[in-house]
């Protein structure tokens, strides 16, 4: 049977430790500011990105790896005999996972597999861990495949944004809200709902109530959680992150509780100080 590589893009925001233990190939996303042109977790990081739009106020635009980016990625894995299975960024989101399934096809039937997590950050590295340890099993490229496409509509993946305003400068939300949601300290709760965020609720006042009422909803799908992995993401938000964490391991069975960094992709649409819960249930 053929090894099988699992791939993800950028935004998967794995740890390091994770990509090396399972060797997981990482495509990354692109980060434009009017200067240049950056790899997302490559050429550049997320301080970096908060810095440059704080001095000049201009958020970078992002973009996906090309076609021809991906089958760089894959071709080294293919000619060696392996296959290659591919799980990234919702395609409600992104032309990366069109840009994957393109290159996939460059490649004999079959030996490239590209799933769409309909999800982000934290939500697809639930996934990209479940296909990596199935790897590791010696499960085949088309059973991961398809164990990745029944259970991604289990994952749930929320998140608190500090502010609107990155929200806003990316086209995601209206002057008029940014305004309304800034002068009310409006703190959207945002969940990701078939593959696009969507406001589930809008908490007036600190963030630390829109935290609160995030980690409530979590814990009342405890009893029903996946028990291998639970991640809490956030940028530049330690504080929420370790409130979050330890009331996760308090009060869940979770087998392990995951703290991870999003990167310059998300953060650049989030901004700094989101935090947010991703698990399966």
């Amino acid at each position: 049977m053929s090894i099988v590589k699992i791939f993800s893009d950028s935004t998967s925001d794995l740890p390091q430790g994770w990509k090396e233990t399972y060797d997981i190939g990482i495509i990354p996303l692109y980060v434009v500011f009017q200067d240049g042109t950056f790899k997302d977790g490559v050429d550049i990081t997320p301080e970096e990105v908060y810095q440059r739009v704080a001095a000049g106020g201009a958020l970078p635009k992002t973009a996906a790896p090309s076609p021809a980016d991906f089958i760089a990625a894959f071709e080294p894995v293919i000619a060696s005999g392996g296959d290659a299975v591919y799980v990234g960024l919702s395609s409600a989101l992104s032309s990366t996972y069109q840009n994957a399934l393109l290159a996939a096809g460059e490649f004999p039937e079959g030996r490239v597999r590209v799933v769409d997590s309909e999800t982000l950050c934290g939500g697809i590295a639930l996934l990209v861990m479940k296909a990596a340890r199935a790897a590791a099993k010696g499960h085949s490229s088309a059973e991961i495949a398809a164990m990745l496409e029944q259970c991604r509509s289990r994952v749930e993946t929320e998140f608190v944004v500090d502010t609107l305003d990155y929200l806003y400068m990316g086209g995601r939300c209206s002057g008029m809200q940014n305004f309304i949601g800034s002068l009310l300290k409006i703190r959207p709760v945002l969940r990701l709902i078939d593959g696009a965020i969507v406001p589930v609720s809008r908490v007036r006042g600190k963030k630390e109530k829109a935290v609160e009422q995030m980690l409530q909803h979590a814990l009342s799908n405890a009893k029903s959680m996946d028990k291998e992995l639970l991640i809490v993401a956030h940028t530049l938000a330690e504080e929420d992150a370790k409130f979050l964490e330890k009331a996760l391991r308090e009060q869940t069975d979770v087998e392990e509780i995951a703290v991870i960094h999003a990167g310059c992709v998300i953060g650049s649409h989030c901004g700094p100080a989101t935090v947010g819960l991703m698990y399966m249930h």
